[in-house]
C-alpha cells in the first residue's frame, strides 16, 4: 500500500478508466485528485471575469506548447473563458430579476453543463459545516446548510435531464459531527456520519449498510456515532458497478476494501 498513499482515491480512479474526463471544482486541486494526471480545476463562482482574455490565454497556454502540460494548459485557459461568458449572461439575466448566481444552484446548474459536454468525473467541495457555535435544529445554520445543499443537488439533478439515470453523486464528509450537543449549542468534529448516494437509477429511499440503535451504550466515547461503513468499502463496491471494474481492480483504487455496494446499484 506505500506506493498508493501519496495519491488520491479519485486520481487511481480514473487511470483506470479511458474515456473519462475528469474536473474539480474547487479552486484547488483537492486531495482526492492528487498523485495522478493533469485534471483541470475550476471555481465556478466568482466575478465573472476570465482570469485571461484571448490573447493573454494563447499566450499563457503557448508557453506549454511542446510540453507534456500543453494539453492541460489549453483546457483550463478555454474552460475559463466559456465559464466567466456563462457568468456574464448570468449577471446580466439577475439585473432583470432573475435569480442570483453566487448559490450552489447556480453552480450546480453549471457543473451539470460541463459534465453533459465533455467530463465523466466531477468533484466539488462545499464548505460551512463546522458549527461548532448556535448549530440550530429545524431551523439555523445547519438547517439553512443542507436546505442550500439539497436544492443545489436537485438543480444538478434537474438540469442533467435523462442523463441523471447515468448518473451518481456521492455526498460524503471528511469528518462526523458529535452527538453530544456542546456548550455553546453547537457540535464538535465527531466520528460516524452518513453517506449519501443518488442516482437516477440509484435503489434508494432508505437507509442501507449496518445500523446500530443511538443509545448511550452504543455511543463512541459517550458523545459521537460509531463508525459502522467504510466508505472505501462503499464506493469500492458501487465504482465497480458503475465502471464495470473488476475487484481487482478497484483493490487499485481502495487497497485493502471490503468491497460492497449494499444493493445500491
Amino acid at each position: 500500500m506505500h506506493g498508493h498513499d501519496r495519491s488520491g482515491f479519485l486520481a487511481r480512479l480514473s487511470g483506470l478508466l479511458t474515456q473519462a474526463p475528469a474536473i474539480a471544482f474547487t479552486r484547488g486541486l483537492p486531495l482526492s485528485f492528487q498523485g495522478g494526471g493533469p485534471v483541470p480545476n475550476i471555481v465556478l463562482g466568482g466575478s465573472g471575469r476570465a482570469r485571461f482574455d484571448a490573447r493573454q490565454g494563447a499566450i499563457f497556454a503557448g508557453m506549454y506548447d511542446d510540453t507534456a502540460l500543453a494539453p492541460a494548459a489549453h483546457e483550463g485557459v478555454t474552460l475559463q473563458q466559456e465559464v466567466a461568458q456563462d457568468r456574464q449572461q448570468e449577471m446580466a439575466a439577475a439585473s432583470r430579476g432573475a435569480p442570483g448566481a453566487g448559490s450552489f444552484v447556480a453552480q450546480s446548474r453549471r457543473m451539470a453543463t460541463l459534465m453533459l459536454d465533455r467530463y465523466r468525473i466531477g468533484f466539488v467541495d462545499v464548505g460551512g459545516w463546522d458549527t461548532h457555535v448556535n448549530q440550530g435544529a429545524a431551523e439555523g445554520r445547519l438547517a439553512t446548510n443542507l436546505k442550500n445543499l439539497s436544492a443545489g443537488l436537485a438543480a444538478f439533478a434537474d438540469a442533467l435531464g435523462p442523463e441523471w439515470n447515468n448518473t451518481l453523486v456521492a455526498v460524503v464528509s471528511e469528518f462526523g459531527r458529535t452527538f453530544r450537543e456542546n456548550g455553546d449549542k453547537g457540535t464538535d468534529h465527531g466520528h460516524g456520519t452518513v453517506y449519501w448516494l443518488m442516482g437516477g437509477r440509484v435503489a434508494g429511499g432508505r437507509i442501507a449498510g449496518e445500523q446500530v440503535a443511538v443509545t448511550a451504550a452504543n455511543l463512541l466515547q459517550n458523545r459521537d456515532y460509531p463508525v459502522l461503513n467504510n466508505y472505501r468499502d462503499l464506493l469500492g463496491g458501487v465504482f465497480g458497478r458503475l465502471w464495470g471494474l473488476s475487484d481487482g481492480q478497484v483493490q487499485r483504487v481502495f487497497p485493502g476494501a471490503h468491497l460492497n455496494d449494499f444493493g445500491l446499484v
